[in-house]
């Protein structure tokens, strides 16, 4: 089974994109092309999925991931790092041609951005909390902070839960909401009483344009709809299933 890897318009021209399951060897409950490291898996798969990735976007370079903590951090790389000594954050940026930056997700939000013209690109994983906390604001100005134009910035938004499968409650809505209270439009009645779902897509699109991003590609992908292409927390919790598996996006300079 080949790889499957989705491109943004927006993007074109640059090398990216954001991997499914398929083309992998992971087995199980993980079966296909699971790279994160956190999740149980065959460590020699997970290697093998990585190389099959980076081959599949940019096998000239070199991956650079995160050690992701749900955060509102962005880190400015320069040179790949080892795996046990990867930074505690949840977006990276670069200008350095050879780096191939990767956000893994399972669910949560994936972020891709790109100056063309000053050759700076990015990534972020906005899980709510990140997403909330401003993840994607740090981004833009991790890459400010090298000369990236942010009315030249495009952002592609990869395959995330949508919100026909994201419910939520009424906790979680007033964390939003007391932020901002026009934070309610991205809410909807739920299936259950006191329950609403949830557009993080939607969200996100928004904190991108509000921030002045006006190139956004949002890809309408659901996780968790979408069992065979893609990997999902919520829906391995729904399952019961003991473990979960990582899809990765990813973007060079």
């Amino acid at each position: 089974m080949s790889i499957d890897v989705v491109r943004s318009a927006a993007l074109d021209g640059i090398r990216h994109g954001f991997l499914g399951r398929s083309g992998g060897v992971s087995t199980g409950i993980l079966a296909g092309l699971n790279v994160g490291l956190g999740s149980g898996d065959d460590p020699a798969a997970i290697a093998e999925n990585r190389r099959r990735a980076v081959a599949a976007v940019a096998p000239d370079t070199r991956l650079v991931t995160l050690y992701q903590v749900h955060s509102a951090d962005a880190v400015t790389v320069t040179a790949a790092c080892p795996d046990d000594a990867r930074p505690q954050a949840d977006a990276l940026v670069t200008d350095r041609p050879g780096l191939l930056l990767g956000i893994l997700t399972a669910d949560c939000v994936p972020v891709l951005f790109a100056d063309p013209a000053a050759g700076i690109v990015g990534a972020a994983h906005a899980g709510w909390k990140g997403a909330l906390g401003g993840v994607t604001d740090a981004t833009l100005a991790a890459m400010e902070a090298l000369g990236a134009d942010r009315t030249r910035i495009v952002a592609a938004i990869g395959p995330c839960i949508a919100r026909a499968s994201y419910e939520v409650d009424a906790a979680f809505r007033l964390r939003f909401e007391q932020a901002d209270p026009e934070n309610e439009r991205f809410f909807r009645e739920g299936r259950r009483d006191a329950h609403h779902q949830f557009d993080i897509e939607a969200y996100v699109t928004h904190r991108l344009a509000t921030a002045g991003v006006t190139r956004i590609d949002a890809l309408g992908l659901d996780t968790y709809a979408l069992a065979n292409r893609f990997y999902s927390y919520r829906r391995a919790t729904h399952r019961a299933e003991p473990g979960y598996g990582r899809q990765i996006s990813l973007i060079a300079a």
